[in-house]
């Protein structure tokens, strides 16, 4: 069974990009992937702000990044920005955190023009930590989830298909990256 980590950069228990999270977490599971989700709102602030990687709160959230076979990143858009919550804990992480990982990048933000945060601030830090393949972003502008935070919100039904289909391109990924295993001619034991 392959692992998924999913990693949440939202200040907020309930916001529009933890509810991403969850929902494409929900579709993992059903796919057969183990999911596991690290809420990094949930990590020590003094710890995170001084990248104490001794911490044992912080060292246990750093284990399951270094055994999953791929990691989700869900992140609000601010200013033309991913959260800086998550670019805290982005930093500490060290250089080859996500070598050899295929990430998936969950993003809300106010409009659509929101979306080039994740091509221009959030991609280039997740190449620098080693990702093996990046897939493309699902992007949801705040009119493509409906609600707010006291009654819940409901993702619209363009931004549901577009997490079944990041599933899908998430199981190809998973799929490529699966060792091929060549049979194995037995030798004749008699001649």
């Amino acid at each position: 069974m392959y692992s998924i980590l999913t990693i949440t950069g939202s200040p907020s228990a309930v916001s529009r990009s933890t509810l991403l999270a969850h929902t494409l977490d929900a579709h993992l599971e059903q796919a057969g992937y183990a999911t596991r989700t690290l809420n990094v709102r949930d990590l020590p602030a003094q710890a995170l702000l001084a990248a104490d990687t001794a911490d044992t709160r912080i060292a246990a959230a750093l284990r399951p990044l270094a055994s999953a076979d791929a990691v989700v990143i869900a992140t609000p858009i601010y200013k033309a920005a991913y959260s800086g919550i998550l670019k805290t804990f982005l930093d500490l992480l060290p250089q080859t955190a996500l070598q050899g990982k295929i990430v998936l990048p969950l993003a809300t933000g106010g409009s659509p023009a929101h979306l080039l945060a994740v091509d221009y601030a959030l991609r280039p830090v997740l190449n620098a930590l080693g990702a093996r393949h990046i897939l493309s972003a699902v992007f949801a502008a705040d009119a493509q989830i409906s609600g707010d935070a006291v009654t819940g919100y409901q993702l619209s039904a363009e931004i549901a298909d577009r997490l079944h289909a990041s599933v899908r391109e998430l199981n190809a990924g998973v799929a490529a990256s699966r060792p091929r295993v060549q049979p194995v001619e037995r030798e004749r034991l008699y001649a």
